[in-house]
């Protein structure tokens, strides 16, 4: 039986100390649910088998601070200054983004192969930020103590979704991983004027490249329509205020949502 903790708004260092491990995979609560996290290629490899998902669609990039983002992805100054807003109000956002050189040096360093499962075909991933406490903890320790990334997955059966219950996980995931940290209070703290039924399950995603993967240029206050633009792919929590934040940060931006996948 896959040990199961209460998350108590402190660093979870049972939680760090599996993922610093070799293959350690934890689930782990965020604003919308859970997610699957893991710091390496077997953790990954643990991840897809969890939740039978297909490896053609990667993970995600969980950064724990503004810094590790502007080291591992490409930004321009408008969509880091997009970020940076996002980061200042505490609202959680991914970004299809390219990897820095350095950055994708870096991941190809481990001599695994994770950068396979961790890059869609155009070498892109999602960047996500501000996605939860107990996740974010983690994320920013093992970034400034160990130098070292976390990847993470929703964690629910492959299209499924968890409604923000640990017990919805699933019994494959639960007994896939090493420990389960558990706040489902936290989770209902996030939207409490939603159901279980009709809060949101994912956060919002913008593509910030173009169809070869190539960041989108910068637009500057008097350009108009502009191609290729910031695009929203995924709703999802807060997407009332991204969506204001893209106007007041981009004159151009469109809506597609499940354009990505």
């Amino acid at each position: 039986m896959t040990k199961h903790i209460h998350w108590d708004g402190q660093l979870s260092q049972e939680g760090l100390d599996i993922i610093k491990g070799e293959g350690g995979v934890i689930v782990c609560p965020t604003k919308v649910g859970y997610i699957i996290m893991t710091a390496d290629k077997a953790g990954l490899e643990r991840k897809f088998d969890a939740k039978e998902r297909k490896r053609t669609k990667p993970g995600v990039v969980l950064c724990g601070s503004m810094e590790e983002l502007r080291e591992l992805a490409q930004l321009t100054p408008e969509i880091d200054a997009f970020y940076q807003k996002h980061w200042d109000q505490d609202i959680l956002l991914g970004c299809i983004l390219p990897w820095r050189e350095e950055a994708y040096a870096k991941l190809k360093a481990y001599g695994d192969g994770r950068e396979e499962l961790m890059t869609d075909s155009r070498g892109t991933s999602c960047f996500v930020i501000k996605f939860g406490v107990a996740g974010e903890q983690i994320a920013k320790e093992m970034w400034e103590t160990e130098d070292r990334m976390v990847y993470a997955s929703s964690a629910n059966p492959s299209g499924k979704g968890n409604r923000g219950k640990v017990d919805g996980i699933g019994e494959r995931i639960e007994s896939k991983v090493d420990l389960v940290i558990e706040a489902d209070d936290y989770v209902a703290s996030i939207q409490p004027n939603k159901t279980v039924e009709t809060r949101y399950e994912q956060g919002v995603m913008v593509s910030m490249v173009d169809a070869d993967g190539k960041l989108i240029p910068e637009q500057g206050e008097d350009s108009r329509s502009i191609s290729p633009c910031p695009v929203v792919i995924r709703k999802g929590l807060d997407i009332d205020k991204i969506m204001m934040h893209l106007s007041d940060h981009f004159n151009s931006w469109d809506y597609r949502q499940g354009e990505y996948y």
